[in-house]
């Protein structure tokens, strides 16, 4: 007798935390969509700022503004054209960024929109930036294409982020670039 209600106790127990635990999924999953518009300051070829907020554009990844890639046996800044190219589609409309994620950073992920006009995609099916998990088709086109990054060799952004850190991380001390290696995988962080 004594064991069927420790039974119950407990299935009632498991019950309610389980209850619980799906609360709070389905209140996460509730974020307001939030909303940004009006002037954009491009600080790359997938980050806004404004109003002191930082926003990434979600879906891709584009070179940063200090990397070079190679085209036709040269050099070129693919970061700068990528930031250029991010600037000249901001400019040119009145685009409406939402999101309700945010990145480990604390960046808003945002998709950025001119009416029907999707600036995310445009950066990938230009080769200015490579798809992250959401714009496979764009960068098949631009790859078809030959576009922007497509047209020579170029180090993939997140690699290209993994080895500075690695090699310019504390005056160039590998312990500290090894902790910012740790931290980018795994969110890991040094005491």
């Amino acid at each position: 007798m004594m064991r069927s209600g420790r039974l119950f106790r407990d299935g009632v127990a498991t019950f309610a935390l389980l209850a619980i635990l799906a609360l709070l999924a389905l209140k996460m999953n509730n974020r307001p969509e939030l909303v940004q518009n009006g002037s954009f300051y491009v600080v790359d070829g997938d980050t806004l700022s404004t109003n002191g907020e930082r926003l990434r554009l979600k879906g891709i990844d584009a070179p940063e503004y200090r990397q070079r890639c190679r085209r036709d046996g040269a050099d070129w800044a693919c970061g700068e054209e990528a930031r250029n190219a991010l600037a000249t589609m901001i400019k040119t409309a009145a685009p409406e960024c939402r999101g309700r994620e945010r990145d480990r950073y604390g960046r808003l992920l945002v998709t950025c929109v001119a009416g029907d006009f999707d600036i995310n995609a445009a950066m990938v099916r230009k080769g200015m930036a490579v798809s992250y998990g959401g714009y496979s088709n764009e960068e098949r086109i631009a790859r078809q294409a030959k576009a922007g990054l497509w047209a020579g060799d170029f180090e993939r952004p997140s690699d290209y982020r993994r080895e500075e850190r690695m090699t310019h991380a504390d005056g160039n001390d590998p312990i500290a670039g090894l902790f910012g290696y740790l931290r980018e995988i795994v969110g890991w962080s040094a005491p």
